[in-house]
């Protein structure tokens, strides 16, 4: 049997999710292929959503019309913004979900998606022309789906094998089977693939946990949220617990090492750095005499806990001996032990901006597939393969995000420049513009954006129009309006290290330092309490984004010199203009790795490693020539 499509998507997980959804949004014939319609959005690891850098590509997500952030909203059963010690432009939110109900969040989603159908199956084999361009997959039930954009998103299913002590099981996730057959059939166009590993930890039953003996963290209750425009949380909110290993725990794990696979070398895939299980830390960090856990619940139905920090691929009675050596898992049980899964990834440099494969037209790749990890990661690629998908199919030029735009431009602008030798995973340092690409401004940046895709809606839209002019009229409001001395005096005064004022001051340049606030002027200003009463719906979303401009506005503004002046390098094209390899000026290195990488633009090959700056000089002579 033969279906046709303008866009197939491989796999129903975070990355698929958000393609298939963004590509129908966008008004092309979408089709969903997934081994388990009840296992959409699947949080394969933590059920948790968001985190340093992630919650910041989640409001990216979500400004450009994206789903995750309302069904986190709608499913999370704790909330809390990350960093607030630091500045703003670190902050991030993060949420703990009810693991099924976000499954079941997301099948609302796509069911009532127009132009969306989902096939229950297993993708065998990629169908493609003898002129390198898809023409679609065949399944293992034998159904065709013909299609000129396929975007596989398969996650660690491409080969899976888990690995528990020395027992070993094909699969892709628990229970669930490995895709066989798939990589190869793309692998043999000519595209390039590796190994890696990830892992998670034992899920244990709360009855069997002495929380007296733990300390509880609960969540927050303010404004903050994932959407920028869906209801608020609504799920009753619990509390997480933390503890620690201790020297009993870790000398029953070190007597299992040679039971690991990580160590007797059963396992050789790359694993991640910045998740490690618990016997690398043992290894790494041998000095250490405790290393901290969280506990976290799994919903608000359930006795399943997720035991944060302790990802491990030791024998099982490895793992729950050593579980019982802290005073208050004594006597746990739990559901099922922690594995470590070694799965097939694609090298990200062999692909456009766009996601679109270099090597085979047609084909888009997002997620792990691609050689990161995390369910945001691969939610912001999923997302923008999808948009591409059905911008390709409509003749459309591709949508590209700069790295000044968004943290997933950030994300795939790495991916495809300095490609990947560990699982690739989010973080503030990895963004050179990081003031601008703050949690609360992700829809001035992409909403307009989204909007023109035709992804985000009308209602998202006048709703960011109404909070732009909110923001505007309280900036414009602080700029004009003079406190006096005899208005503020009193208050500086009973803070350290304010000096009382001598002439009138613009409110802007008050608020603009550290010790002061909009809400403590407020309460001292009449008038800018009366201001604030007047605003839109959204109070606190538009203070809170008028006072972050207001005290960096200097960080801002320098940050946007800068990369105005990249900019003007991303606008020097450069893709299939020279053949690197006859160039004898640029380094060895840099020859290889230009070649290699085909640069689109002058920037992109600045950030390729290894390229140097004598390299880039010579190309912009050659330019001018």
């Amino acid at each position: 049997m033969i279906f046709s499509y303008d866009v197939v998507v491989i796999g129903g997980g975070h990355a698929g999710a958000e393609a298939a959804v963004a590509a129908a949004t966008v008004g092309v014939r979408t089709c969903l292929i997934t081994m388990d319609m009840n296992k959409i959005g699947q949080m394969s690891c933590n059920p948790a959503v968001g985190g340093i850098a992630k919650g910041q590509i989640v409001r990216e997500i979500d400004a450009l019309g994206g789903k995750m952030g309302i069904i986190t909203d709608a499913t999370a059963i704790q909330f809390r913004m990350l960093n607030r010690s630091k500045g703003p432009a670190v902050w991030s939110p993060r949420a703990q979900c009810d693991r099924e109900k976000f499954i079941w969040k997301w099948r609302e989603i796509l069911d009532e998606t127009d132009g969306l159908d989902i096939w229950q199956d297993m993708v065998c084999e990629l169908i493609v022309s003898d002129k390198r361009s898809v023409e679609g997959v065949r399944t293992v039930y034998g159904a065709e789906f013909r299609a000129p954009c396929v975007i596989l998103t398969a996650g660690t299913f491409l080969n899976g094998m888990m690995h528990v002590g020395r027992t070993q099981i094909p699969g892709g996730r628990c229970a669930e089977p490995a895709v066989i057959g798939l990589t190869e059939s793309i692998t043999r166009h000519g595209i390039r693939s590796a190994r890696m590993k990830t892992g998670t930890p034992v899920r244990i039953d709360r009855r069997s946990v002495h929380f007296d003996e733990i300390d509880r963290q609960d969540g927050e209750n303010d404004f903050h949220q994932f959407s920028f425009i869906g209801p608020h949380r609504h799920l009753p909110q619990l509390p997480c617990w933390t503890l620690y290993t201790n020297k009993e725990c870790h000398e029953v794990l070190r007597s299992g090492l040679a039971e690991s696979p990580l160590y007797n070398g059963q396992i050789r895939s790359i694993g991640p750095r910045y998740c490690p299980s618990i016997e690398t830390k043992l290894v790494t960090f041998a000095d250490k005499e405790r290393h901290p856990l969280f506990l976290e619940p799994e919903g608000t139905d359930t006795n399943e806990m997720y035991l944060n920090g302790f990802s491990s691929s030791m024998p099982m009675e490895i793992q729950l001996s050593a579980l019982r050596k802290i005073p208050a898992l004594r006597d746990v049980k739990v559901y099922r032990p922690g594995y470590a899964i070694e799965y097939d990834f694609f090298d990200p440099t062999l692909l456009t901006r766009s996601l679109e494969s270099r090597v085979i037209s047609g084909l888009y790749l997002a997620g792990q597939v691609n050689g990161t990890t995390g369910y945001e990661e691969a939610a912001g690629q999923g997302l923008v393969a999808g948009v591409n998908a059905a911008r390709k199919c409509g003749g459309q030029e591709p949508f590209i995000l700069q790295r000044d735009e968004a943290y997933i431009g950030v994300l795939i602008d790495d991916l495809i420049t300095k490609g990947v030798d560990e699982p690739y995973r989010m973080f503030t340092s990895r963004a050179e513009y990081r003031i601008l690409l703050r949690q609360d401004n992700a829809d001035a940046r992409l909403t307009e954006k989204g909007y023109a895709l035709g992804l985000a809606s009308t209602e998202r839209m006048t709703t960011w129009k109404r909070k732009e002019e909110g923001i505007k009229h309280i900036l414009d409001f602080c700029e004009k309006f003079t406190v006096k001395p005899q208005e503020i005096n009193s208050l500086l005064e009973q803070i350290e290290d304010q000096a009382p004022l001598k002439f009138g001051t613009k409110l802007s340049e008050l608020i603009a330092r550290p010790q002061l606030s909009m809400a403590l002027m407020a309460q001292i200003l009449p008038a800018l309490a009366g201001e604030i009463d007047r605003l839109p719906d959204k109070k606190e979303e538009i203070i809170e984004s008028a006072e972050i401009m207001m005290k960096y506005k200097g960080y801002i503004e320098r940050e946007n010199i800068v990369a105005q002046k990249m900019q003007k390098m991303e606008n020097i094209k450069i893709k299939d203009r020279f053949d690197y390899a006859s160039i004898r000026e640029i380094s060895t290195e840099g020859r290889q790795k230009l070649a290699r990488i085909n640069p689109e633009t002058m920037a992109q090959a600045s950030r390729i490693p290894g390229v140097s700056p004598s390299d880039l000089n010579v190309l912009l002579v050659l330019l001018h020539k």
